[in-house]
């Protein structure tokens, strides 16, 4: 801390200190009487007042600290620059603060499994967008400009141990007020806030090949189902693919559990899921950002980009799965009457029937992603393009067995069919 700021809040400590060495006075000359006689009648004259004296006195004393801490900033000499720091005293209060503030209000929460791959996945992609130009990577674990905010964003994995996964949940979920640390985009979305704590849960035992390893998709490389050459699928990419899609999705678009797969998809609802995270009709802290950092035509380039890359292979269903890809099946072709389900297939193929180009369509895809999509939906945290609005009774009205069916045969379809 520079010798201004130390100056400027001693003089907050001095004006504060004067002022309650002035009350302090005007108190003084309000002596009782000694007499016990006159000490009877004060007393009893007290009452008639209607206002007992040490009411007064607290009355006087805020009045006096209030009047102080007007007086104080009015006059504008406390430093709220970054470069000054806090005081050893300030600091510990505001962690000591943080920290009874995160315990209280994690009471009762409950994580869930975050051992999954795809969530780590899912979660280190992110940081490296979002969280490593404050928190830093293993490459360079102290960002100059990071650095000179107060207090100091810290290197995040020998910090990681000090807290529960619920707290850091909380934390990553609402932020840290008086600090650089903002909410998550999308506080629907608990989805992503775990995956987040799934991987800061795997980031203190990284390398920093490990670590670029997942922060890129968990590969440049090109998927290994298409027969084309890596080298001139880059080289043809767009720019705006290479810099904003491939990361996650990857050039050709293959995805992976985390992320969709974008190949083949139809161009019109490519764009109608960008404007919609852009505008925040479609919730997600991860694509949000990401979204509204494009203009319409960079949204119609990437639409149209990757609905003309060629189809990839099915995911064959494990032998464990098949009769549940046939109760699948069922659903999605001929609906559930008992529980007033429509058949998938009338908006989302695979069928001759010709259906609105804005509907998805979701042969191939994957199945976690598909079954994430209708929880979201069937718990009111899913939207879109004005027709999202349809799915949300749908959804609601399956149980968790029923979504799980359907993704699963969803899944096992060859992507590219009847549109």
């Amino acid at each position: 801390m520079n010798r201004s700021s130390k100056f400027a809040e001693f003089l907050v400590a001095l004006a504060v200190a004067g002022l309650l060495a002035a009350f302090r006075a005007f108190l003084s000359r309000r002596e009782l009487p000694a007499k016990p006689r006159q000490v009877d009648e004060y007393n009893a004259r007290a009452p008639r007042a209607g206002i007992k004296p040490w009411l007064l006195r607290t009355v006087g004393l805020l009045a006096v600290l209030g009047a102080g801490a007007f007086l104080v900033v009015v006059s504008g000499i406390v430093p709220i620059k970054a470069s000054s720091g806090h005081w050893p005293i300030t600091a510990w209060l505001l962690q000591f603060a943080k920290s009874r503030s995160v315990a209280t209000h994690t009471l009762g929460v409950e994580a869930p499994a975050l051992d999954d791959p795809s969530l780590i996945l899912k979660g280190a992609t992110h940081y490296e967008i979002g969280c490593r130009p404050c928190h830093g990577n293993p490459d360079l674990q102290t960002p100059r400009i990071a650095q000179q905010m107060t207090p100091r964003p810290p290197y995040l994995p020998p910090r990681v141990s000090n807290w529960t996964p619920d707290e850091l949940f909380y934390i990553v979920k609402h932020g840290i007020k008086f600090t650089g640390m903002p909410a998550w985009p999308a506080q629907q979305r608990d989805d992503e806030v775990w995956a987040m704590v799934a991987f800061l849960l795997r980031f203190p035992e990284l390398s920093a090949e490990e670590y670029r390893r997942l922060a890129t998709g968990g590969s440049h490389r090109v998927n290994a189902e298409l027969p084309m050459d890596d080298s001139l699928t880059l080289r043809n990419a767009p720019r705006v693919v290479t810099e904003n899609c491939a990361r996650c999705h990857g050039v050709d678009g293959p995805g992976m559990a985390a992320f969709p797969k974008l190949t083949g998809q139809r161009p019109a609802y490519l764009f109608a899921a960008l404007r919609a995270f852009a505008n925040g009709n479609r919730r997600s802290g991860v694509m949000e950002p990401i979204a509204a950092a494009l203009n319409l035509g960079d949204m119609r380039e990437l639409a149209l980009y990757y609905a003309g890359l060629p189809q990839m292979l099915p995911r064959i269903p494990p032998q464990q799965s098949l009769l549940a890809v046939e109760r699948g099946e069922a659903i999605a072709t001929a609906g559930i009457r008992s529980q007033r389900v429509p058949a998938c297939v009338a908006c989302h193929g695979p069928s001759t029937t010709p259906r609105n180009p804005i509907y998805p369509d979701l042969a191939g895809q994957y199945a976690e992603y598909l079954a994430l999509q209708l929880m979201l939906f069937k718990n009111q945290h899913r939207g879109g393009s004005p027709y999202a609005r349809l799915m949300l009774p749908i959804a609601a009205r399956l149980k968790p067995e029923q979504i799980r069916d359907v993704a699963l045969y969803y899944a096992s379809l060859a992507a590219g069919g009847a549109k």
